[in-house]
């Protein structure tokens, strides 16, 4: 790693979720679009940021869908976590294109493809400056990528869990602002806030866990130009929840 001025923080965790990949296609991988969050975390890296990363599979699959299709949750929930190691190496091939070490763990164990997790030798990744992709989520039905976020954050002792938001919304709000122009921003909430208010950020399972934990967890726009950086470099940006 270069040598820069001091970061916010040392070692993020960054969700991301499937549908960012898809762009206004809506569906599948945005080339341009995959592109443009490697070379975020490119930069990030590049301040001397350890970076792991959580990716969702809801351009390809989601689990509820599937099971409101007919099929048994469970198995619905399986085929996503299938979705998310697609993403994981599409986003992986395009980090180490741009010259970035990238290791892929997945929760499933598929050695062809990608390492079994393991949370020391995920961490000793960081410490050698490769970026981790974390797969598959929990490896368990029923528990969404935003909790195996949660989970892998604290697994991995990182300094914070960032959400990135998709959608253009560039933190929480007091009501959905591209349907009601009088929502208000809020720049800091409290675990229990988000919870009582259910602003279904995150699931709650998820923000349990981080409040449990005392994971700060800042929600910001991923598609915002330099908002990544900005966050790395201490700017006020997005929502931070604590």
């Amino acid at each position: 790693m270069t040598d820069q001025a001091p970061t916010k923080w040392k070692r993020i965790l960054l969700k991301l979720s499937g549908e960012a990949f898809a762009g206004s296609k809506g569906f599948g991988l945005d080339g341009e679009v995959l592109g443009r969050i490697a070379d975020d975390i490119v930069e990030a890296h590049g301040l001397g940021v350890e970076v792991a990363v959580v990716v969702g599979g809801g351009n390809l699959w989601r689990g509820i869908a599937g099971a409101k299709g007919g099929l048994d949750r469970a198995q619905a929930d399986y085929m996503g976590m299938l979705a998310t190691v697609m993403n994981a190496l599409a986003l992986q091939d395009v980090l180490e294109q741009k010259g970035l070490p990238t290791r892929t763990q997945s929760a499933i164990r598929m050695p062809q493809v990608a390492e079994e997790y393991i949370r020391r030798r995920a961490i000793r990744h960081l410490e050698k400056g490769r970026v981790v992709i974390f797969a598959a989520g929990t490896g368990n039905p029923f528990f969404t990528t935003d909790t195996t976020a949660a989970l892998r954050a604290v697994e991995i002792d990182a300094d914070v869990l960032l959400k990135g938001t998709h959608g253009g919304v560039d933190g929480i709000y007091s009501a959905d602002p591209r349907t009601n122009p009088d929502a208000e921003k809020i720049d800091h909430l409290s675990y229990l806030d988000v919870l009582n208010r259910d602003l279904r950020v995150m699931d709650s399972t998820a923000i349990t866990h981080c409040m449990e934990h005392n994971m700060p967890i800042v929600v910001f726009d991923l598609m915002g130009d330099g908002n990544l950086r900005g966050l790395l470099e201490g700017a006020t940006i997005g929502t931070l929840v604590s």
